[in-house]
């Protein structure tokens, strides 16, 4: 078997809340939107790089509260760019890890927590 992508899906409630999170205060950019009729609930993909991920407001898609790890390079400038955008509902650290990694934590408006990370000895 060769494995070639993995796209995590999020539950989201909100669309404006999402768009605002996502897409100005995290930097990943909208790819496409659908829904079966205007007023059913939305899916989206938003993509960042080589990181894709999907966002359903869909019921039974998948749960809130899910987490996903995400390797990155520039952790510190990446954590700077964060609060100078100064999103009022997070303000996140970065840490450095027993384990060898800096790390910034972010829970988005929905209970789902994205851990962007750096590995420090590579």
């Amino acid at each position: 078997m060769n494995t070639n992508r993995v796209t995590p899906i999020f539950r989201i409630f909100d669309e404006h809340k999402a768009k605002e999170f996502y897409l100005e205060f995290l930097g990943f950019q909208l790819d496409w939107e659908h829904r079966y009729e205007s007023d059913f609930p939305l899916y989206m993909q938003i993509s960042n790089n080589k990181l894709t991920l999907h966002l359903t407001e869909h019921y039974g898609d998948c749960s809130p509260g899910s987490a996903i790890r995400i390797e990155i390079t520039g952790i510190e400038e990446f954590h700077q760019t964060l609060l100078n955008k100064n999103y009022k509902y997070s303000r996140p650290g970065i840490e450095a890890t027993e384990w060898d990694t800096q790390e910034v934590r972010i829970v988005d408006p929905f209970g789902n927590k994205l851990t962007f990370f750096e590995e420090l000895n590579r």
